[in-house]
């Protein structure tokens, strides 16, 4: 089984394993007691917040250790707000957040506060003028991630942690994906990480906040790790999760280089073997791994089972892998096709065979699953010169499925319009007009559900 979801969660790495079995020995007891046993876990929590500190290049007294990196954001977030209330309720975050981001945004909301979306292009990156056009007097804090998750973009964030410094506003940076990497660079005030994604044990994260950042932490506090993050210390997964991040630093820029060969191959050879493919993400600012691509005419659910029996584990931001019907946040911000979607993460170690095995098993998956998915046909009727295709009731990839059958139908310049009661077709639709040179002119209202209309120009 050739293990392609190291975005999701990276395989425990060998150096987080034997420290996290060594420190279970040594590291069980309360590190705020003074006696032998106390002093030895103390010992231990230090060192791994040292070397953490090291790694993200921040004082070891910025450091706490969360219970994971979701909650980091949650804590983070919470308490710069309070921190900087007396400034305003003004929160700016991109549209491509992690849903921990989006989600501490919609608390903010529903409690009073404010929050502003910075769209990204096609590329799934921000633009800087429009990050900083979005703040305000009252901005207590931007957000923005170091990289995305789903299709790799590297975002600019010195140039934003600059805009946002000038103004007096702090920026927090969940820097998940990125930091075993390499360190964030720029002048940003706070950061947040998982360990499970560079290959530490699960349930660990990483709260920094600068000195000099206005922090007030929120809801019931005690004594440990400096009050920003409750409860007894997980000592030996602390340990693990420090170990693994300097052991996987130690490797990154051999290891970078690699992956990235092998993801561009995927990049390149991809939209050759398979017709129909709209490969996604900045194609030279992304991280090393990552490599995502949409299939037209493809359930990205099936396909994953597809795949999956190959003997492939990969992911898919596509609406039809989730229990909402709805589209990936990320892919609908880009406005990039979201049917068939396959995000393909390599973890540290991929082999090329695998790849290669992969290359080669792809155009067979994607063809099998578009012959199994060979919609009846469409019903279709003639309205004032244009053709209505009715796809109400059917799900994606369906109703583009069924647009691509009648476009033929029509002469150059006249019109379709595909009646959709699916949320993906919102997204699909328009993206299918531009792979396929031919004109979105867009929605009308109709009794069921929406009218998308489409201009034959070729």
């Amino acid at each position: 089984m050739s293990y392609f979801d190291a975005a999701s969660s990276a395989p425990l790495h060998p150096v987080a394993r034997q420290a996290l079995l060594a420190a279970l020995d040594e590291g069980w007891a309360d590190p705020a007691r003074l006696y032998r046993e106390g002093r030895k876990a103390r010992l231990l929590l230090d060192a791994a917040r040292e070397a953490a500190a090291e790694a993200v290049g921040c004082r070891p007294d910025e450091l706490v250790f969360t219970g994971s990196g979701t909650r980091a954001v949650h804590s983070g977030i919470a308490g710069a707000l309070a921190g900087r209330r007396r400034v305003g309720r003004h929160l700016i975050v991109s549209a491509v957040e992690h849903s921990s981001v989006l989600h501490s945004a919609e608390a903010l909301v529903a409690e009073g506060g404010s929050s502003t979306e910075v769209p990204v292009d096609r590329t799934g990156a921000v633009s800087v003028a429009a990050y900083a056009d979005s703040l305000r007097s009252d901005t207590a804090l931007a957000c923005l991630q170091s990289a995305n998750h789903e299709v790799g973009t590297v975002q600019p964030v010195a140039e934003v942690a600059e805009a946002c410094r000038a103004v007096g506003v702090p920026l927090l940076v969940d820097a998940a994906q990125s930091l075993g990497w390499g360190q964030v660079a720029g002048a940003w005030s706070l950061l947040t990480a998982s360990a499970h994604k560079w290959g530490g044990p699960a349930g660990v994260g990483l709260l920094v906040v600068r000195k000099g950042v206005r922090f007030a932490a929120q809801g019931p506090v005690d004594e440990r790790e400096s009050g920003r993050s409750a409860g007894f210390e997980n000592i030996p997964a602390v340990v693990a999760a420090a170990a693994s991040l300097r052991a996987v630093r130690a490797e990154a820029a051999q290891e970078a280089l690699r992956l990235r060969e092998l993801t561009e191959r995927i990049r390149a050879r991809v939209p050759k073997l398979v017709p129909g493919v709209d490969v996604v993400g900045d194609p030279v600012r992304r991280l090393p791994g990552i490599v995502t691509f949409s299939c037209l005419y493809v359930d990205g659910e099936t396909l994953l089972h597809e795949l999956d029996h190959a003997g492939f584990s990969v992911s898919s931001g596509s609406s039809c892998t989730s229990s909402t019907l709805t589209p990936s946040h990320v892919l609908k911000a880009m406005g990039v096709l979201s049917e068939g979607n396959v995000r393909v993460s390599l973890p540290r170690g991929a082999v090329e065979e695998d790849v290669e095995r992969f290359l080669a098993v792809l155009p067979g998956a994607v063809a099998g699953v578009r012959e199994k998915l060979g919609a009846q046909a469409p019903v279709t009727v003639v309205e004032e010169e244009s053709l209505v295709v009715d796809a109400l009731g059917k799900r994606c990839p369906i109703p583009v499925i069924e647009l691509a059958k009648v476009i033929g139908d029509v002469p150059v310049g006249g019109t379709v319009k595909v009646l959709s009661d699916d949320e993906a077709a919102r997204l699909d639709i328009p993206a299918w007009c531009e792979m396929r040179d031919q004109e979105y002119v867009g929605e009308e209202e109709a009794d069921q559900g929406t009218a998308y209309v489409i201009r034959r120009l070729t």
